[in-house]
């Protein structure tokens, strides 16, 4: 009967005309992000976080979810119909999606993806509301020696988890960390790494991070490999799978839908992991696993339900215990910060109506995408064509008087700038800059939960082993580390990202 008093209150701020306004805008910009391609949902939220400024919490944090959930939807419309991934958790459904289309099944792959994603996603809320309080009570008896290991397997995870090299993962972590202590110790009152420049006094604005990193990074890449985009000449038409086509995509749907939930969760995790690992698993087992690769529906029903399910259940860590599994879910921590809502279980208690709200908002952003993903199939498919040259000066003016807005300095602006620059480097090194996100934003939790357990023992570093939960965490940290370590291991996650 609680859950059911909570998600009364969720609906009932979900439904009033301002949220539901904002949810539609969320989804709406969500879907488009997705179908354009090298515009995801990261640069996108990064942009508008200057923006929530000015928006109630609530509106804010419900329009930025549907913006994350949305470009799941809308990525698979173009790597269905012009085998043009719009976002990279649709890379696999174009496998599949792409050559149904080619044999004028395009109708059938876009309806498998809109209600494999719809129920998924649904499944996926319904499983956020149902963990999440007893997660969220059980972390309130955390204390600062099992929060500070908790984030420290978080960053584990993802390392592990992270693409490419993981001696860049591990770099890119550790220079997240060192941007994190750069501005006053708030315990002493001693500038650190500042340089004398008071500009840097209260350290770097994560909003000039983010922009920098994902914002001006993307255009620069998208820039220098910029893909001509050619429309697929074929009218879209029977949308709804028959009897047999039903059949053959509940399965791979349960399937996807279970391991995209779970997946989700995992720092590190997300969208992405989800629908590629559900795609690997569905060719394993299923029985017309001969078609995968040309045209089998499972393609596109497995993926499509994997990652959207593994787009809500990442929001379980961030809104119980305050740990980002993504770099999206950093993000809507900073958007929290920004708003000045401390990340982390006492949310569910001081703010019910701001956590049950989100909540509420998934299932009506989820019924808001299916009426607009099917109807709209012309007008998103139109937006590809769109050169990205005329796209990015808007982008750029945008970026630039969202950092200036902040504090109104020209700093901010040459920072972002700089960040935006060395993005572009770690791109063409092949380092990831999500990995360095969570660190700059995992960072100072972690020193004040290290401080704090410390003082409280009296400088005896001990506790951590002490206390069951800690050690326990500490432990699955080592052993993750030093399995991933191994030559042979190591080069078969090298192989399996590089698939």
């Amino acid at each position: 009967m609680e859950i059911l008093s909570h998600l009364a209150l969720g609906f009932d701020t979900a439904l009033s005309l301002n949220n539901l306004l904002y949810c539609l805008i969320g989804v709406f910009l969500g879907t488009a992000i997705g179908v354009l391609p090298g515009l995801g949902p990261v640069a996108t939220i990064a942009m508008l976080l200057p923006a929530t400024f000015s928006l109630p919490p609530i509106a804010s944090l419900i329009m930025l979810s549907g913006i994350y959930y949305g470009a799941q939807y809308g990525g698979s419309t173009t790597a269905i119909l012009v085998n043009l991934p719009g976002e990279s958790s649709s890379v696999v459904t174009a496998i599949d999606g792409y050559q149904m289309a080619r044999q004028g099944h395009a109708g059938k792959a876009l309806a498998t993806a809109a209600l494999g994603s719809f129920f998924a996603g649904t499944v996926a809320t319904f499983l956020l509301a149902m963990f999440a309080p007893p997660l969220a009570e059980l972390a309130l008896k955390f204390g600062p020696a099992e929060y500070f290991s908790l984030m420290v397997l978080g960053l584990v995870a993802s390392v592990v988890l992270a693409h490419g090299s993981l001696l860049r993962a591990i770099g890119m972590i550790i220079l997240g960390l060192l941007l994190g202590l750069i501005g006053t110790d708030v315990n002493s009152g001693t500038p650190r790494y500042t340089f004398d420049m008071p500009q840097l006094a209260d350290g770097i604005n994560f909003v000039v991070v983010a922009m920098g990193m994902f914002g001006l990074g993307e255009i620069i890449s998208n820039l220098d490999n910029e893909e001509t985009r050619s429309m697929l000449s074929m009218k879209v038409g029977n949308l709804m799978p028959n009897k047999d086509d039903f059949k053959r995509i509940v399965a791979p749907v349960l399937r996807g839908t279970v391991l995209g939930s779970a997946l989700g969760i995992l720092p590190g995790g997300g969208a992405m992991l989800a629908s590629f690992s559900a795609y690997s698993v569905e060719k394993k087992v299923s029985k017309n696993s001969a078609q995968f690769g040309k045209g089998a529906i499972e393609g596109v029903a497995a993926p499509e339900a994997a990652n959207n399910a593994g787009a809500q259940t990442s929001f379980i860590p961030m809104l119980t215990l305050g740990i980002p599994s993504n770099p999206v879910m950093a993000l809507m921590i900073g958007a929290m910060i920004i708003q000045g809502i401390q990340p982390g279980p006492a949310v569910m208690t001081e703010q019910p109506a701001l956590f049950w709200g989100i909540i509420a908002s998934m299932w009506i952003g989820n019924f808001f995408l299916v009426v607009l993903n099917l109807p709209m199939i012309g007008l998103w498919v139109r937006m590809i064509m769109v050169p990205y040259h005329f796209l990015y000066p808007g982008i750029l003016v945008f970026c630039t008087i969202g950092v200036f807005s902040l504090s109104n300095t020209e700093f901010d602006v040459f920072m972002m700038a700089g960040f935006g620059l060395f993005g572009y480097i770690c791109a063409k090194l092949g380092a990831e800059p999500a990995p360095m996100l969570l660190g700059f934003i995992i960072g100072p939790m972690m020193e004040e939960y290290l401080r704090r357990a410390l003082l409280l023992s009296r400088s005896d570093p001990m506790v951590f082993l002490q206390r069951p939960i800690s050690a326990t965490m500490l432990v699955i940290s080592a052993i993750a580390m030093a399995v991933v370590l191994l030559p042979s291991l190591r080069r078969k996650r090298e192989e399996a990202f590089v698939e």
